[in-house]
């Protein structure tokens, strides 16, 4: 067992349910003097892809170039990583955690705090989530956790409170979920057949069960609904009933659309090399999907995987082919960031910007920040969206 693994294993052991508030160095999320908290997101930067050759390597420089570029430009309280961190499959060097190292580079340079959520790539027979969290927590810097520790649960499943910018203020002003959907294969498991072993690839049921319970705790410590949002890498089955029902309209919801149709939790294909059955789609995020709606204050939830999609919708009502009927939650992609995985569209970055004072009205605001330096596809997601005109976003690539 390695020194990462027991590190690992010992921090999620260490965290309680409620008591696993980010506290190293005393460090704490808070909206800012002007009442202001803002979230740039990381999608698919998919280090390490490809790393035998000399066209490898370069895609992590050009990865790095597209971070720094967002940074120079926004100066966001946090940095989430969602999913998809490293090409899992590609890495052949032993353990393949060390690639960590250069992802996060770009944030200690600017001291920025960040919080990650582990993809389908980021499991393979030479990449291991748990090293990817110990890895992680070399920094205080990381508020990445694990607060589901059983066999089919995956890692980066957690939460993290945003405090008002008053410091006598002790009850948060919002929460932040993340989720781990799982994916590709497992850490150096092999079948009887000497096959690796894929892993399910959907939120499991072990988590939504935490989640439930946690949330349930939480309004009782606080004795309120914290308005909240939520991170996921795959997206759930409500994004594709959506993009193939009612359709995405380029000036209401306003976003590149190439993935089409786009692979949401439970669906096989793009998955990564798995060699065993994942499964095709049959439901299996149906007691997610419902767990976030009967989440009274969450707002939105970002999800990524599908490189050549990244609109917002609003879900507020039955879709096709669902039994789920919508409450106005939105839910969004992010843009694909790295120069690894598939796609050349112009890479990116979402924005995502809280006020205290739009927080009660459940109002975000949100935008992509382009390598180019320019942004995209700026929306408020509020009670309207879905109604509003936008601009159209143009469909580039780099």
């Amino acid at each position: 067992m390695s020194l990462f693994f027991t590190l690992g294993l010992a921090l999620a052991a260490s965290q309680s349910v409620l008591g696993a508030h980010p506290s190293r160095l005393g460090q704490e999320l808070r909206f800012t003097a002007n009442g202001t908290f803002q979230l740039a997101v990381f999608e698919d930067l998919h280090f390490g892809e490809a790393e035998d050759t000399d066209w490898g390597p370069q895609q992590d420089v050009n990865s790095t170039r597209v971070m720094n570029t967002v940074l120079d430009s926004e100066h966001p309280q946090l940095v989430v990583i969602n999913g998809d961190l490293i090409t899992g499959e590609n890495t052949y060097k032993g353990n393949s955690t060390h690639y960590v190292d250069a992802i996060v580079q770009p944030l200690l340079n600017r001291s920025l705090l960040w919080a990650s959520t582990y993809g389908n790539h980021d499991s393979d027979f030479n990449l291991s989530r748990q090293h990817i969290l110990a890895r992680e927590k070399a920094w205080d810097s990381s508020l990445t956790r694990q607060d589901v520790n059983t066999s089919t649960s995956g890692v980066s499943n957690y939460y993290l409170p945003v405090y008002s910018s008053n410091a006598t203020i002790h009850v948060p002003k919002l929460l932040l979920w993340f989720f781990d959907s799982r994916g590709g294969n497992y850490y150096q498991q092999l079948d009887s057949s000497g096959n690796e072993v894929s892993q399910a690839n959907w939120v499991d049921q072990t988590v939504v069960d935490w989640f439930t319970s946690t949330r349930a705790e939480l309004y009782t410590k606080y004795g309120q609904d914290v308005p909240s949002l939520a991170f996921v890498h795959i997206p759930v089955n409500a994004m594709l009933a959506f993009q193939q029902g009612p359709g995405v309209q380029s000036h209401y919801e306003p976003g590149i659309n190439d993935d089409d149709p786009l692979a949401q939790e439970g669906y096989a294909e793009g998955q990564g090399d798995v060699t065993g059955t994942v499964s095709k789609y049959a439901g299996q995020d149906i007691p997610f999907m419902q767990a976030l709606l009967d989440t009274a204050g969450l707002m939105a939830v970002f999800s990524g995987h599908d490189h050549g999609d990244d609109w917002c919708f609003k879900w507020n009502s039955t879709l096709p082919g669902m039994n789920l009927t919508g409450n106005g939650l939105d839910l969004c992609f992010g843009r694909h960031t790295g120069y690894g995985g598939y796609g050349s569209w112009t890479r990116g970055s979402r924005q995502i910007l809280v006020t205290e004072k739009l927080l009660k009205k459940r109002t975000v605001e949100t935008w992509v920040r382009l390598e180019t330096g320019e942004t995209s596809g700026r929306v408020t997601l509020n009670g309207t969206y879905g109604r509003d005109y936008y601009p159209a976003v143009a469909d580039t690539n780099t």
